[in-house]
């Protein structure tokens, strides 16, 4: 695979425990989300490395830069229509963009009901902070990060912020069986460390 794999039980003793972080596969140049797809968009994605086909742009489409995030989400690839798990290689220059357009999608930040509604309707960038998962599924304390994106900050999903699109289904197959197995101590996922930010949320 061209992404970074580590043994999970090695890296997972370098990550935070509590707090608010992105976790994630970077360097000075990019940084890698996931998604998980139907076979009808993964595969198209994969083939002709961007979003098109029966992928809509009319909708919000949400990444995850956090690999166990994603596997929770898509149960290893195996919740129908997420069977297709993806590694996206974004521009770093446009995740910060996203980053830096982001706005919460539920209002902890205090503001009055009606003026936090009309923000989160005119904002193309929306911030989750879920419970990161460990890999079998169990919440943990630190909290990890997803992004919804639409209109504009999802156009760039035709090509012009994608560096690469890679199908890992198969990587991600071979991992689950460890986790099945609980195997963790023979589990390996792409090597994450503290992605830094200047999130306002």
């Amino acid at each position: 695979m061209k992404i970074k794999i580590e043994l999970y039980e090695k890296q997972k003793q370098r990550w935070p425990e509590k707090g608010k972080h992105i976790m994630a596969q970077f360097d000075d140049e990019s940084i890698f989300v996931y998604q998980s797809y139907r076979p009808e968009i993964g595969n198209f994605a994969a083939k002709n490395q961007f979003f098109g086909g029966a992928f809509s742009y009319s909708r919000m489409s949400w990444i995850k830069p956090n690999f166990l995030w994603m596997m929770y989400r898509s149960g290893w690839g195996t919740k129908k229509g997420q069977e297709v798990s993806l590694a996206i290689k974004l521009k770093k220059s446009f995740f910060n963009d996203i980053l830096d357009n982001a706005f919460p999608s539920s209002n902890y930040i205090g503001l009055e009901s009606k003026e936090f509604s009309k923000q989160v309707q005119n904002t193309n960038v929306r911030l989750q902070w879920d419970p990161d998962h460990c890999p079998y599924g169990n919440k943990l304390e630190r909290r990890a990060i997803q992004l919804g994106l639409r209109n504009d900050f999802l156009l760039p999903f035709k090509g012009d912020g994608i560096l690469e699109i890679i199908d890992i289904s198969s990587f991600v197959k071979e991992q689950r069986e460890h986790v099945n197995a609980k195997r963790l101590d023979l589990l390996q996922t792409p090597s994450e460390d503290v992605f830094p930010n200047k999130l306002k949320y």
